[in-house]
């Protein structure tokens, strides 16, 4: 009799333990362009199972910019998309069904930058300088602001013009003295053409506080999947915290992943570049993504006054983003 129920107790928990665990959800992340030091937070993060502890089982997938990021996930066939927020709030004021819920760059990564052996180290040093732009781009929409805040007039200097590549060039070659571009990205690039520094004049250090790139996802997702947003943002909050204590790990999870992303020292310098755009002096000691209303509606402002925005955008300027799917959230 002991036997049997010994027998029927074994059978029991064979049957017991052999009942799967909950599949861990499918997301995919499509990141706003190709990958740089930037994105190694996501990279750390799914290494260190931050996501599959939260029950996500996470594809990064590079972008073609963020506009195209922005589409895939109003369309769903991303479920999250880091992308330019204020890209995202001129979609979100056109009807696309996307909001940010948390903003990674709370200072702007614009800057004006060239070699650091041509001294170029504050605005007055541009006069007399060639500057390559990318016309309708969203620095170019924001330079004009930029010299009204340093008393430069578009006489001051020349302007050459061409699209992304082309003004990379520009500067590689010698034919521009600078050009506009994000401090932690279009930097490394040249750095990597040339073996040179580069130095930038930032927007930001002149009153130009504008937030930057952020995480979307679609008002379908959030209506109904709101514990799947919610764990997604624990994950990466964590990941970003993570990636701050440790860049070297955070960068050597983006090689694993991604062997020719780049050269580690200089993805290493751009991450280096990145995460003290994390925080104002508002969020200061908080955890990343806590953006202020203040920081948003600024940013509103700007994209009204300088980058074709509607008026009517700074009705509501809530409806673009939310801080409730963030850990200890402050609301």
């Amino acid at each position: 009799m002991i036997r049997r129920l010994g027998v029927a107790l074994a059978a029991t928990l064979a049957v017991s333990t052999a009942v799967p665990a909950a599949a861990a959800d499918k997301v995919t992340l499509l990141l706003n362009w190709y990958v740089y030091g930037e994105h190694a937070p996501f990279f750390y993060g799914k290494a260190k199972g931050l996501y599959a502890a939260e029950g996500i089982d996470l594809e990064i997938q590079e972008g073609r910019g963020s506009a195209v990021t922005i589409q895939a996930v109003a369309a769903g066939t991303a479920q999250f998309g880091y992308a330019d927020v204020p890209t995202m709030i001129r979609a979100a004021a056109k009807g696309a069904p996307v909001v940010a819920v948390g903003v990674a760059l709370q200072k702007s990564p614009m800057s004006v930058m060239g070699f650091a052996d041509k001294n170029i180290r504050k605005p007055e040093d541009i006069k007399g300088k060639i500057v390559a732009t990318t016309p309708g781009d969203s620095m170019s929409q924001i330079w004009p602001l930029f010299l009204k805040q340093t008393g430069l007039k578009a006489s001051d200097f020349q302007v050459v013009s061409g699209d992304g590549q082309t003004k990379l060039n520009a500067v590689i070659n010698g034919r521009a003295d600078l050009l506009l571009g994000y401090a932690m990205d279009q930097s490394m690039k040249i750095k990597d053409a040339t073996g040179k520094d580069v130095y930038p004049i930032m927007f930001a250090d002149y009153g130009i506080n504008m937030v930057s790139s952020g995480i979307i996802t679609s008002k379908d997702l959030i209506k109904s999947n709101p514990d799947l947003v919610r764990r997604f943002m624990s994950a990466t909050t964590k990941a970003f915290i993570g990636a701050e204590k440790d860049p070297n790990a955070a960068v050597d999870a983006l090689l694993v992943d991604l062997p020719k992303a780049g050269k580690k020292e200089t993805l290493l310098e751009g991450f280096a570049l990145t995460t003290p755009l994390y925080r104002t002096e508002e969020t200061k000691g908080r955890p990343p993504f806590q953006v202020t209303d203040a920081n948003m509606t600024s940013t509103v402002d700007l994209l009204v006054e300088y980058g074709g925005l509607e008026a009517a955008a700074k009705a509501d300027t809530k409806t673009y983003y939310t801080r409730d799917f963030l850990p200890a959230a402050s609301n």
